[in-house]
């Protein structure tokens, strides 16, 4: 069966229901991938519930209606047969209605994200073609590339006028001083939070309210490059997005409203603007700026665990995917790396490889959460876990191991 196929059998089943409860991970991709199922079935005249969480377990799910789980679920061996999943986790459900790229064959960790994988069960249910923009957003959020059938999906954008590409800086981001001040893909060494240094920057290079955007990146780059590595420093300038129909337009900046908006707990504020909602918008864009402040304050105040280069400890929880995220891809470690945080009764753990860090991490954190009283799992490059906390030298311990 191909995802294509997957997707026409998924579809089918959907257009049968009255009612669906869709549940979204709390990240772009999840949180697109939700919305694109609620405009679909919506259109429909389906009627449907939408809730964002930041995990999901068999036992939260609402028994006797039908359901949609996008960008989690994948992971569970015991969910109900009938229960529907969309993602591109490494799959373990083995029920009858699961559209996951994995398996098919295709590369689930670049290629096709959880709402790529939602945007293509979307067609079958009718013309959604104008949703494209918001299978962008999880390509964008999950830092996928554009190629397979990701570059499909765009490419079909553009034909119908929903996105359109340009050049420019890819980072979130209201005017240039937000973008530099709030950067966190990259999270720019001595630059990203440090407001006096991103105002005196952008006056150095700006003359009658004309800034020299040239002159100012290759001062940015000198000034992060004893930290940072080239892919990060490439990335400063690149290809752009323009979404017609968006409640913002420019996809970067969307995307990280959204993932802001849901690792903030407000996930379903982050929807509404996937649904083009505008009614919010002022409280979406602050709340995800003060998440990627966080984060580059949770980030400069890490602190690695003794004898154990390869974790870290923070203590805000919601902000340990992004510090996990700019220790690996935009720094120069060559291992793999966790972030860990408490929470309640719980270290909440998230971790990253590397380019060149060949490690399985989905089956790292999926075994070793097990040994040690918890649950984890995710790609192979990303994932997360969470673990007793009477549990965390175990788990520690562990990491250490698998990833020397």
């Amino acid at each position: 069966m191909s995802v294509e196929s997957a997707a026409v059998h998924l579809a089918e089943h959907l257009r049968e229901k009255e009612y669906v409860e869709i549940y979204g991970h709390h990240d772009a991709d999840g949180i697109a991938a939700a919305s694109i199922m609620v405009h679909a079935l919506i259109r429909e005249d389906i009627q449907v519930r939408l809730r964002i969480l930041p995990r999901i377990y068999p036992h939260d799910i609402s028994s006797g209606n039908a359901t949609v789980l996008c960008d989690f679920g994948s992971g569970f061996s015991d969910l109900s047969d009938d229960v529907m999943v969309i993602d591109h986790h490494i799959p373990r459900f083995e029920g009858e209605f699961h559209v996951n790229p994995r398996l098919e064959g295709v590369d689930g960790e670049n290629e096709l994200s959880a709402s790529g994988a939602a945007y293509t069960v979307a067609q079958h249910i009718g013309d959604n073609r104008d949703l494209a923009g918001l299978a962008l957003l999880g390509m964008i959020g999950d830092r996928q590339l554009i190629q397979g059938p990701n570059q499909d999906i765009v490419n079909e954008g553009i034909a119908n006028n929903f996105l359109s590409p340009g050049k420019g800086i890819p980072l979130f981001g209201r005017d240039l001083n937000e973008q530099l001040f709030t950067a966190l893909n990259p999270m720019l060494h001595g630059i990203s939070g440090e407001e006096e240094t991103v105002r005196s920057l952008i006056e150095s290079y700006t003359v009658r309210n004309e800034t020299d955007i040239g002159h100012l990146l290759s001062d940015v780059i000198l000034k992060i490059s004893p930290y940072q590595n080239a892919d990060s420093m490439v990335s400063l300038w690149g290809d752009t997005w323009h979404l017609e129909r968006g409640a913002v337009k420019d996809a970067h900046s969307l995307a990280g409203i959204v993932d802001g908006c849901g690792k903030s707990g407000k996930g379903v504020l982050g929807a509404a603007l996937c649904l083009r909602s505008h009614e919010y918008l002022d409280d979406a864009w602050e709340t995800a700026r003060a998440y990627r402040l966080r984060v580059i304050a949770a980030a400069r105040n890490a602190q690695p665990l003794k004898d154990n280069p390869f974790l870290y400890e923070i203590a805000d929880a919601d902000a340990i995917s992004g510090v996990a995220d700019a220790f690996s891809f935009d720094g120069l470690l060559n291992h793999p790396v966790a972030v860990m945080a408490p929470q309640d009764d719980f270290y909440s753990v998230s971790a990253r490889c590397p380019q060149g860090a060949e490690k399985d991490l989905a089956a790292i954190l999926s075994n070793l959460a097990t040994e040690c009283g918890g649950s984890g799992g995710g790609h192979y490059s990303r994932g997360g876990a969470r673990i007793p906390r009477e549990k965390v030298e175990c788990f520690t311990a562990g990491f250490r191991e698998a990833c020397a």
